[in-house]
């Protein structure tokens, strides 16, 4: 079922019988033996004399003959007198599950005609001895004559006049297996393998594609500069680059329906490859476009050779104490820290300038950059996507890269002492001087796992597939104002009224931002529910409790086009905000977009473990207006298991628990708020900060209070607030009320699973062992003796 361009191979043996034929064997072992493949400029001298040695030989006739009787079939197949193929390379060495080889021999494309196929097979038999693939088999410890090479010749896929990329079946910066990490740019595929462009970028969630849903997650537009196609020019064969226009560069190069199409054939191939081993094996695959019919094809599907082999055992997180100014910024790479002085390398001839230990910037890397890779600290390239060269061998040696760093080498000055961040999401960062770096090992086997659930708050959908690997238990907070901050930045309601703003240079901002969108509300619901899915996807089926927005007036003004619709207030923490937002003509349209943003998430993309969560639900009556408000926008609670469950955050949720638990499924504690309330603390106001404290008697007993209501009354309550993360006393006053769950801020959760556990351990023993019998009375001395003595 998986569409392959037509073609044919030369075996192991006919590589054998090119050496034997002229007799190159003893003479290639004498270059490559007693020398320092580290050592770059002998490594290029020896190198360079192998291959021509080789180029130096002829093809036997009847290997020559053979591959022009199997060229010619091809063509007539195709109805032509002399087809345009690709002529690939392929190691027996290659593509195992241990060793990738990535990119290490050469690939032809557009080759016409017999004279010229034949000397392009002899020119991949040479690129068996490229200075990288020497380097890397002297890495791994491969004998270099005791790998053969296959030369592959496969019918052109005319993507020159359509799109092509690479697919990986699963995420390639944390090992994330149930995603589906899709890039594409225009023209043939070299320009996305190698570096040469930023494409685009596409995630598809396995499980729920499977169950038939459309689960793009998240679709990142890349800049897609350059397009490769056939050389036409003075009748000669190859390929030439010519520049995107800008147009063409703001449209998406493939289609949701080709990306979940390449997505299912990842899922086969990945099933059909992992039949032997019991288990589908993640896979490494280029796929093509024909403009010609529009049909996709798959090029090649290799191995996944980094994250399939990583051992999950234990997890290294790396953290950054302090921040210094942010020099350089791209892609993210792997999620580690690398420190050293910038080594500025602006072509393949300066490579010997390179000292191990320096932080390599460069405009981009291929194949041959990578004995100098490996001494590397950190990489940081101009140019590439998380799928080119310099980011799958970044991650093979472990070394943290940022790739797509636009301007880095004006940014970053010769010899500057830099710190490259890779530990923050998709986002990598280069920041001035040498900072402190901590690193935390967990070992997740061996944390215990404690009756009360212990989640996740999260915002941030970059960080989720790595936070994933963290135990938890769900995430019990997502606080949408994160997403709509950082990746939609406008206010909802100047996106439904655009372009007729009072403020003309914030519309034509939003005319920027949304380009490519003739709706702009649909601009707002596509980030918003892709920014949702990320999270759902990385812990489903687990709870995720996705709370509605609660920006402040001042805060929702602080959007891009916001100060038109926002009023000024002077309490804004206690004026317009939360559930009496939702229902109110002012604000309705907008919440509506947030409506379609969830539904989308639960609905086209099958992610029914996400749940709502109302905040600042200041009345029963409110509660119930909000119900019916998100039933008229397609969320109807106890549709297709749609929970919603409301903040208790207002001493009156706490008063009325009972009539709140009637209208929602479950509560969450907000005991920031809360503490206000109760308190009247302003948390903002530094005169009074000594005051707010959550452990205060009369909060706790609020908590208590709210607690033994939901439970009385078959409602899930947990606590969602910043007090358990930052106070162990109070995580142990929440276990001993009986709260159903402890949502946490990431970097808490093993701590507070090893407390809470060693406290329900504690309390059980406590409440199994028997009291001590009681003492026998003691006999007074005045007491009168017995008549029976």
């Amino acid at each position: 079922g998986v569409r392959v361009p037509d073609g044919f191979a030369t075996t192991a043996a006919a590589y054998r019988r090119y050496l034997d034929h002229n007799r190159l064997t003893d003479a290639i072992r004498r270059l490559l033996s007693g020398f320092d493949p580290g050592d770059v400029a002998e490594l290029a001298r020896r190198g360079h004399a192998v291959r021509e040695l080789i180029l130096a030989g002829a093809l036997p006739n009847d290997l020559a003959d053979e591959l022009v009787r199997a060229y010619r079939a091809l063509s007539l197949r195709y109805g032509e007198e002399a087809t345009d193929v690709a002529v690939r390379s392929s190691a027996t060495a290659e593509d195992l599950p241990e060793a990738s080889f990535a990119g290490q021999q050469e690939t032809y494309l557009n080759v016409r005609g017999a004279a010229t196929l034949l000397e392009a097979a002899r020119r991949c038999i040479a690129s068996l001895f490229t200075d990288r693939a020497i380097a890397y088999r002297s890495q791994k410890g491969f004998d270099h004559l005791g790998v053969a090479l296959s030369v592959g010749v496969q019918k052109m896929v005319r993507s020159d006049l359509a799109a092509s990329g690479v697919l990986f079946t699963l995420d390639t910066e944390t090992g994330f297996r149930d995603v589906v990490l899709v890039n594409a740019a225009y023209g043939l595929g070299e320009n996305v393998v190698r570096g040469v462009v930023n494409p685009d970028e596409f995630y598809v969630f396995k499980p729920t594609l499977r169950q038939g849903f459309r689960p793009i997650l998240q679709k990142r537009l890349g800049t897609k500069e350059l397009r490769m196609v056939y050389e036409t020019r003075g009748g000669t064969v190859g390929t030439r680059n010519l520049p995107v226009p800008e147009a063409e560069r703001q449209r998406f190069a493939i289609t949701d329906d080709e990306v979940l199409q390449l997505a299912r054939w990842g899922l086969l191939l990945e099933e059909h490859f992992g039949a032997r081993a019991g288990a589908p094996r993640p896979l490494d695959i280029e796929w093509a476009k024909d403009g010609l019919t529009g049909e996709l094809f798959v090029l090649q599907a290799r191995p996944e050779t980094v994250h399939s082999a990583r051992d999950r055992s234990s997890l290294h997180v790396y953290r950054l104490p302090r921040r210094s100014r942010v020099l350089a910024q791209g892609r993210a790479v792997g999620s580690r820290i690398g420190r050293g002085a910038v080594r500025l390398v602006r072509g393949a001839a300066a490579m010997d300038e390179f000292r191990a230990g320096e932080v390599l910037v460069t405009e981009m890397t291929d194949p041959d950059w990578v004995p100098v890779m490996r001494k590397a600290a950190a990489i940081v390239t101009e140019r590439g996507g998380r799928t080119c060269h310099a980011a799958i061998v970044s991650r093979e040696l472990d070394i943290p890269a940022v790739v797509g760093a636009a301007g880095a080498r004006e940014a970053l000055a010769d010899g500057a002492p830099v710190t490259v961040s890779c530990a923050e999401g998709e986002a990598g960062y280069v920041y001035e001087g040498l900072l402190d770096v901590e690193v935390e090992t967990i070992t997740p086997g061996e944390l215990p796992r404690p009756a009360t659930r212990v989640m996740m708050n999260v915002g941030d959908p970059d960080q989720a597939f790595e936070l994933s690997f963290v135990p938890n238990d769900g995430v019990g907070l997502v606080r949408i104002e994160f997403i709509i901050t950082s990746a939609i930045r406008v206010h909802p309601m100047a996106l439904l009224r655009h372009p007729h703003l009072a403020d003309a240079q914030a519309a034509a901002e939003i005319e920027r931002l949304t380009r490519g969108y003739a709706d702009k509300g649909e601009y707002f619901v596509e980030r918003l529910a892709q920014g949702i899915a990320k999270i759902a996807a990385a812990f489903y089926p687990k709870d995720v409790i996705v709370r509605t927005s609660d920006f402040k007036t001042n805060e929702y003004a602080g959007l891009l086009g916001g100060r038109e619709f926002e009023p000024v207030e002077e309490n804004p923490m206690l004026g317009f905000r939360g559930a009496s937002r939702y229902y109110h003509p002012a604000y309705e349209p907008a919440f509506a977009l947030e409506c379609a943003a969830i539904r989308r998430v639960r609905t086209d993309m099958g992610l029914t473990n996400v749940k709502v969560m109302i905040p600042f639900c200041r009345t029963v009556e409110e509660g119930r207006k909000v119900i019916e408000t998100l039933s008229r926008h397609g969320l109807a609670r106890g549709e297709n298991g749609l929970e919603v469950y409301v903040m208790c955050e207002i001493p009156a949720n706490v008063i009325r628990a009972a009539q709140f638990a009637e209208v929602f499924d479950g509560f969450s504690i907000g005991s920031n708020d809360l503490t206000q309330l109760v308190l009247g603390v302003d948390r903002d106001s530094p005169s009074v900060a000594s005051l707010f404290d959550e452990r205060d008697e009369a909060v706790k007993l609020m908590i208590r209070q709210v607690v033994q209501a939901a439970r009385t009354r078959g409602r899930k309550i947990g606590i969602c607030g910043q007090a358990p993360s930052d106070y162990p006393d109070f995580a142990r006053f929440l276990v001993d009320c009986g709260i159903d769950s402890i949502s946490l801020t990431p970097d808490r959760v093993v701590d507070t699973l090893r407390l809470v556990a060693e406290h329900e351990a504690r309390t059980q023993a406590a409440q199994e062992t028997p009291p001590p019998a009681p003492s026998p009375p003691a006999l007074k001395s005045d007491a009168a003796p017995s008549s029976r003595s």
